[in-house]
Parts: C-alpha cells; structure tokens; sequence
C-alpha cells in the first residue's frame, strides 16, 4: 500500500515541472547533502543592493513551512532568506560590502536549526499516523518554528481524541530509533523525499533528522480554528 501511494503522489506532478527536469541547480544545496554543517565556505555569485546570492550554501530559506535558518555571511546577519525556484536570496544588512566574486564564511545557529529539525519531523510522523489511520483528512496549513510545529485539517468533531493512540504510535517509532533516509526523487527538479521503511515514503524538500529518536517526547496540544478544521501544534519535551 505505501509504495501505491507513493506511486500515484509521484504521477500528481506537474507536465511542467517534468519539463523542467535536468536543469542545472542555481546553488548547491549543502543543507540537503549535510543537515548537520554548521559552517561552510562559499562565493558570492551575485549582489543586488542587500540581497545576495551565493553557489553553495548550509542556510535553510523559509520553505515548506520550516521557518528560516538563522545565521550570519561573513559575520553579516541573515535576515530574510528566500527560495525562488530553484535560487536562494538572502538579504543581509545594507552595510555589508560584498561584491560577486568574494569567499565568504556561512555559519549557521545550530541550536535554533537542529531544533527545527527535530520539530520538522515530529509534525511528519503525526501527519503521516493520521493520513495512513484516519482516512488522508485533508491538510490546510502547517507551520514549523524552533518552538513549536503544527499541523491543520478539516475535520469533523474534537481531533485531541486521537491524540492518546497517536502519542502512543508517536513513541513507538521515536523509541524504536529507526533510520529516516532522505534523497532526491527528481535531482533536475530538486524533488526530494524521505523514507522509514516499513512506514512510510513522502515527498519533503525540509532538513531531517538521520534517526527517530533524536525526536526524544513530544506533547500534543489541540485547537480549534474554526468550524470543521482541527489544529494539532507539536512541542518537545525539552
């Protein structure tokens, strides 16, 4: 059954983004290769005022709902990183100097990114129990901060009364270490997925965590948004 779905999620993508297929990637994407990297070396590639592009980089733009990775290029504060295709923008102070050509030092807050990691694949294990047990609800929204993630459906009735098997499943995949394997499905598309045999294969273009249990407990809370739309937000133990 899961290789049926991820069969058919695979067939959803779009005539024009096959098309786009084997196109070169405008910047490596070390984040991807290396979730891990703190620090890294790279150039300047171009620089528009204070938005700058560079050809490698470790900090993460705000995609998917994962918040942006926190960070400095060349001691400059990052303070908006954006994806735009296949491209990555990010602003820095006015003040910064840079000119296309420069070595620059990347480093990001490891602390706030690892975080966010965890969290990331918290809310994938939650979705994912609820897509696979409950009948695939349709998810509306979901956002992931270094606090907190969240996770949004439509759904009839009170959804904190799965919330007792979902915790339960919840720990059983967390406790049970298991490996999460992440890569490209389509590098020319930079289609990625990750993967737990056994559970689950799902499309997902964030930074994951190697192994479940770096997780460690999670709490559950719900609230509701409005008439038939349920919101589960995710908070670790720590």
């Amino acid at each position: 059954m899961m290789e049926n779905i991820w069969i058919y999620s695979y067939n959803k993508l779009t005539a024009k983004s096959r098309a786009e297929a084997g196109k070169t990637m405008y910047v490596e994407k070390v984040f991807w290769k290396n979730p891990y990297l703190t620090e890294l070396t790279a150039k300047v590639t171009s620089v528009l005022g204070s938005k700058v592009t560079v050809d490698r980089t470790i900090a993460y733009p705000f995609s998917g709902g994962q918040e942006s990775d926190y960070g400095t290029i060349n001691g400059h504060n990052i303070i908006k990183a954006e994806k735009q295709e296949k491209q990555i923008f990010y602003w820095l102070e006015e003040s910064h100097g840079l000119m296309a050509g420069d070595r620059v030092d990347i480093k990001i807050d490891w602390g706030r990114r690892y975080k966010l990691m965890r969290l990331h694949f918290a809310a994938e294990i939650i979705l994912e129990l609820i897509s696979q047990h409950f009948n695939r609800p349709e998810k509306i929204g979901a956002h992931i901060s270094a606090d907190k993630a969240r996770v949004d459906f439509i759904w009839q009735g009170n959804i904190a009364q799965a919330f007792g098997w979902l915790e339960e499943e919840a720990e059983r995949l967390i406790s049970g270490d298991l490996a999460i394997h992440s890569e490209f499905c389509d590098s020319g598309n930079e289609i990625r997925y990750w993967e737990i045999e056994g559970f689950a294969k799902v499309f997902c273009g964030g930074t994951h965590i190697k192994r479940t249990g770096e997780i460690g407990r999670l709490h559950l809370k719900r609230n509701n948004i409005g008439k038939g739309k349920e919101r589960i937000e995710i908070m670790l133990g720590d």
